[in-house]
């Protein structure tokens, strides 16, 4: 799935990076990624901290250009379109391909306007009560607020809230969906919930997650990609892709001994 040395019978890729190095100032943070997300299908990026999961995440929707001294080499294609070319517009990239955050981040409104408001800015001319009931059914919250839409949304539970902020996300119909961490600050039974709704996600949108939670990976996840770090000569941790394989490979029979070891918990 990953590489150019693995073979599968694909589904359609949606995004692809080559040969992607990642920099911060002069210091080369990620090195030589080349990895394939496929559509309809959940990719998990797991790996000790700082070896680079969410900065490539962010490299999807662009959301590392607001880093003043990022900087990207290498190629990466959202449906065959270079996702850095000079004619690309950041902000048209963010409408395709959404993002929701490791911390539940309603906005300070209702929970009506938590989806109206993307919406409308964006340009929207349908029925915006029918769009808002349709995200928050699909993110499998409108029966526990459909009676309270006009309250704040900043009143719902953490787990709400995530899944107030994935239905404000999908209110755009994105094409693709990250997800950084969306379960680590929700208790389990707001994880099982979201991992539930990542399960129906998946058959419209294509997802990449970042998780620290190998359980978490190995339950939602179709494919998993292991970022591993390795030390420089000036003493800082660089981030690579060890190996990226269908889950349960990953989790089962991995080609790299240090993969086996960091999702057997034996380090990270």
């Amino acid at each position: 799935m990953v590489s150019e040395q693995n073979n599968y019978n694909q589904p359609e890729i949606v995004l692809q990076s080559e040969n992607v190095n990642v920099y911060y100032g002069d210091f080369l943070a990620l090195k030589g990624i080349y990895l394939d997300v496929l559509k309809n299908q959940v990719t998990a990026f797991i790996g000790p901290s700082g070896c680079g999961k969410s900065t490539l995440l962010r490299c999807y929707n662009r959301l590392n250009d607001l880093i003043p001294i990022f900087r990207l080499e290498g190629l990466i294609t959202y449906r065959d379109a270079n996702l850095y070319a000079k004619d690309i517009d950041p902000v048209q990239v963010r409408r395709r391909i959404g993002m929701v955050f490791q911390r539940p981040n309603p906005f300070p409104k209702s929970i009506y306007e938590n989806i109206a408001f993307g919406a409308r800015i964006n340009g929207f001319k349908g029925d915006m009560d029918e769009l808002v009931e349709r995200s928050l059914r699909q993110a499998a919250i409108w029966d526990e607020v459909k009676d309270k839409l006009n309250q704040s949304g900043l009143a719902l539970s953490g787990g709400q809230q995530q899944r107030l902020c994935i239905a404000r996300t999908i209110a755009l119909q994105p094409d693709v969906v990250l997800m950084d961490e969306p379960c680590s600050a929700l208790d389990p039974i707001s994880t099982l919930k979201v991992e539930e709704l990542i399960h129906e996600l998946k058959k419209q949108y294509t997802i990449v997650i970042v998780t620290h939670n190998m359980q978490q990976a190995s339950r939602v996840a179709d494919y998993t990609a292991f970022f591993n770090v390795k030390p420089t000569d000036q003493g800082n941790r660089q981030g690579y892709l060890a190996e990226c394989d269908r889950t349960e490979v990953i989790f089962q029979n991995p080609k790299e001994e240090a993969t086996m070891e960091y999702v057997s918990g034996r380090f990270g």
